[in-house]
């Protein structure tokens, strides 16, 4: 992040004598990617945050490929997923490549250890559900619609609130650092007037009380795909001030400005984030193109080096039939596509339009998860075809 903040107690230069009030020295930690050289946050701990107790290897993590391997558009509905499970622990992979994965899961549990992905950022879209990011920063509020930034190894915990009804996560896990486009800042980092966010749109974490407690406390950690368990003396959420610029953050979809124009804008339009080998974009309700002769509908288009895999938040989406709340669709490398028949000639003079999607796309090839193929409507690739050749009937969920 290029934003700095800092909450709580701090020294007043680093890495200088900074006690407790028994006299003893707050802990300090360094948290930051890229070495000594990217985006770090300086932490304060009552405790050593090196004080393990015990260390063991809970399981492997193993992403099964789909054995069909055949090149084709492709439809997958999450409305068949199982429901249920932890935040963390119950996530279903559905698909992925050395750069970018993308699970799923409508957890019902809060999960009783903490969670740490020491391997990958993670951005959390939330589908669905209210609740609370507790974390060594402090306490991020999230809601639906959010974008929750856990940049890799902030040991955090989703606390769910099920009086806000029911928790849907879309997650997208990146080897690399997740971070704002840079063309939408300049040369210091602040973001510029014709972005379609801004630094007050982004919410930062609130200052919670540190937790002084003994006892034994289980981390999860996600590293070398592997889930392993750590074992601390002491809760991991000891912190009574940080300040840098690395931290976990949110932003709404519902803040994105769309960006519009006469004539029909291209997705770079809509990205929100950069990844490394990917980007994330946001398609959000806004005015169709003015031109009284635009058609509104994206044309027609090849990814000679992309994937696009597009959820769809929304049951409305201008070039697409069949689709649900829910969906996702994956359009790989090799293939055009565009709308579907009918769809180009009836957006021609519409004014609007309410879709809501989050579209990832990878720069490398993406791998069908087998957990995707069970989900799977097997005729989407057939949906371009005009209904007297192959009437495209969508499934119900």
């Amino acid at each position: 992040m290029p934003l700095y903040h800092t909450l709580g107690q701090i020294p007043r230069k680093r890495h200088i004598v900074f006690r407790r009030p028994d006299g003893g020295l707050y802990a300090e930690e360094l948290m930051g990617h890229e070495g000594f050289v990217g985006t770090s946050s300086l932490l304060y701990h009552v405790h050593p945050p090196t004080t393990v107790l015990r260390a063991r290897k809970v399981a492997d993590i193993v992403w099964e490929p789909d054995t069909d391997t055949s090149l084709r558009h492709r439809h997958f509905l999450t409305s068949r997923l199982a429901p249920g499970g932890s935040p963390t622990m119950s996530r279903v992979p559905l698909l992925f490549n050395s750069d970018i994965g993308m699970l799923y899961v409508e957890p019902d549990v809060i999960d009783a250890h903490f969670y740490r992905n020491s391997q990958a950022d993670e951005v959390v879209y939330v589908v669905e559900g209210e609740g609370v990011l507790e974390s060594v920063f402090g306490e991020l509020p999230y809601r639906s619609g959010d974008y929750v930034v856990i940049h890799r190894n902030i040991t955090h915990r989703w606390r769910l609130d099920p009086s806000k009804g029911r928790t849907k996560l879309l997650v997208m896990e990146s080897r690399g650092h997740v971070r704002i486009p840079s063309r939408y800042r300049n040369d210091v980092g602040q973001m510029l007037e014709g972005a379609p966010y801004s630094e007050r749109d982004i919410r930062r974490p609130q200052l919670a009380e540190a937790h002084d407690e003994r006892g034994e406390f289980p981390i999860f950690v996600k590293q070398y795909n592997a889930i392993n368990e750590l074992v601390l003396d002491h809760h991991p959420f000891d912190v009574v001030g940080w300040d840098g610029h690395f931290y976990p953050w949110a932003f709404s979809i519902h803040d994105f400005e769309p960006i519009v124009g006469r004539i029909h804008q291209p997705p770079p339009v809509h990205q929100t984030f950069a990844g490394d080998g990917f980007v994330i974009c946001s398609f959000c309700p806004r005015p169709y193109d003015f031109d009284p002769e635009a058609i509104p509908a994206p044309y027609n288009h090849s990814n000679v080096d992309s994937d696009e895999v597009l959820f769809y938040a929304s049951s409305e989406f201008m070039s697409r039939k069949g689709i649900e709340y829910g969906s996702i669709t994956h359009h790989p490398d090799g293939l055009p596509h565009g709308p579907h028949p009918g769809r180009a000639e009836a957006s021609i003079g519409a004014k609007y339009t309410n879709e809501l999607a989050v579209m990832m796309d990878s720069f490398r090839p993406l791998t069908i998860a087998r957990a995707a193929r069970e989900i799977e409507d097997e005729r989407y690739h057939q949906s371009w075809l005009d209904a007297q050749h192959a009437p495209f009937n969508p499934p119900t969920s």
